[in-house]
């Protein structure tokens, strides 16, 4: 089972920016962002197709995150703009081990086996 860890978490004012990173232990097919508030569901914020690097993203993230990702290294980001108290959460990433799920699954309910230990996130206003 592929191995993640993420890390680029903090404190940020809001407005501010942070980068995620999260890099993978061996290849994967898609990678997906995830985040959590204690007490409510984990949520899905963004994906990106390893193959042809084609990203999704939640409406609420639209415009401000930007997922990428670098094959050499193996190593998928998150770069998050115009940040927002809303945004408060752990964030984890998530690898579909499968050719056959690409970044779109993650944006209609896929989530793979593996997960980061996650990353907190927090934006004061």
């Amino acid at each position: 089972q592929v191995q993640l860890v993420e890390s680029g978490g903090g404190l940020v004012q809001a407005g501010g920016s942070l980068r995620l990173s999260c890099a993978a232990s061996e290849r994967t097919y898609a990678m997906g962002w995830f985040r959590q508030v204690r007490g409510k569901e984990r949520e899905f914020v963004a994906a990106i197709s390893w193959s042809c690097g084609s990203t999704y993203y939640a409406d609420s993230v639209k415009g401000r995150f930007t997922a990428s990702r670098d094959n050499a290294k193996k190593t998928v980001y998150l770069q998050m703009n115009s940040l927002k108290p809303e945004d408060t959460a752990v964030y984890y990433c998530n690898a579909a081990p499968s050719a056959s799920y690409n970044g779109r699954d993650y944006a209609t309910g896929y989530t793979g086996p593996s997960w980061g230990q996650g990353t907190q996130v927090t934006v004061s206003s």
